[in-house]
């Protein structure tokens, strides 16, 4: 494994280390005003939501590492402490890209990019219409993280009114994670989309408390099948499915496996582990339990 003091490496390298190794990261298109009332819009993805109450995203405009300036997006908030946070999503990420040139301080990113321009209700900076989701801020805090190029700036910003286009949400209100098809940054020209093929879903142990790895039977941690991140997820189960019902399941589902390689022991438990991992894949967690505990029955 490569081990690297961060200080001995020239800043551009340092910069292709973190943003490679750190994603996807999502991106804040941040629309603000300056001084003047011209707007700026740009896109950065330094950038989450750290709280919900109060409700604070943060995200930073580092400087740049080639002359040490600091963004327009950084001298705009300091002048005037609002922001909007747009989201942005497939549809207009190549939009969004453009509008990251480096255009003159008073050129409208809104028209070179072709984006239109909304009235924000609270605040002066403007919001994208084509972004699914727009945030209104109120700037708290900027922290200033050095002052030579690559350094960050933490902008805090409280949001005080959200917009939500209604075409992302589900029929319960939420957003729809399909539907908001939203894109992130990754290391050099790559994106991510979070699209169909890319999202999965695992459900959150917030009440709940796995078996674990130290009561993983010795026959499944050391299989020469499943993975480590197999055994995870086997390992978030619950409490193990009854003899009953692995007897039952045994009879209904598996009886062909073990009519097959009932003489070849070795066989029979590498095809219920293979077996196990398609059923893992399909994040059918109960039915793989009954499937890897079906071989000692």
């Amino acid at each position: 494994m490569l081990s690297i003091d961060p200080k001995t490496l020239p800043i551009p390298k340092l910069h292709q280390y973190l943003l490679g190794a750190i994603g996807p990261r999502p991106i804040a298109f941040a629309s603000t005003v300056d001084s003047e009332g011209h707007d700026n819009l740009a896109p950065f993805s330094f950038f989450n939501v750290f709280s919900a109450n109060p409700p604070i995203l943060i995200f930073s405009p580092a400087r740049s590492g080639r002359t040490n300036e600091t963004k327009d997006t950084y001298k705009n908030v300091k002048a005037i402490p609002e922001v909007v946070i747009n989201v942005v999503n497939h549809a207009i990420v190549h939009q969004m890209s453009l509008a990251s040139s480096p255009y003159a301080p008073e050129i409208n990113e809104f028209e070179k990019a072709g984006f239109t321009a909304l009235k924000s209700d609270l605040i002066q900076p403007k919001r994208v219409a084509e972004s699914p989701v727009q945030f209104e801020c109120k700037v708290n805090e900027v922290i200033e993280l050095g002052q030579e190029g690559g350094a960050g700036n933490l902008i805090i910003c409280e949001v005080v009114k959200i917009h939500i286009n209604e075409a992302v949400l589900d029929i319960n209100g939420q957003i729809d994670q399909h539907k908001i098809d939203l894109v992130s940054r990754m290391g050099g020209n790559w994106y991510c989309r979070a699209d169909k093929n890319s999202m999965f879903e695992i459900t959150k142990p917030l009440t709940t408390c796995g078996i674990g790895f130290d009561n993983l039977p010795l026959d499944i941690k050391n299989s020469k099948v499943l993975t480590g991140n197999d055994l995870g997820h086997l390992a978030g189960i619950e409490e193990l499915p009854n003899e009953t019902d692995v007897n039952e399941f045994k009879l209904l589902e598996l009886s062909e496996i073990f009519v097959s390689l009932e003489d070849e022991p070795e066989k029979l438990e590498q095809a219920l582990h293979l077996k196990a991992k398609e059923l893992l894949e399909k994040n059918e967690l109960k039915e793989a339990w009954l499937t890897l505990l079906s071989f000692n029955n």
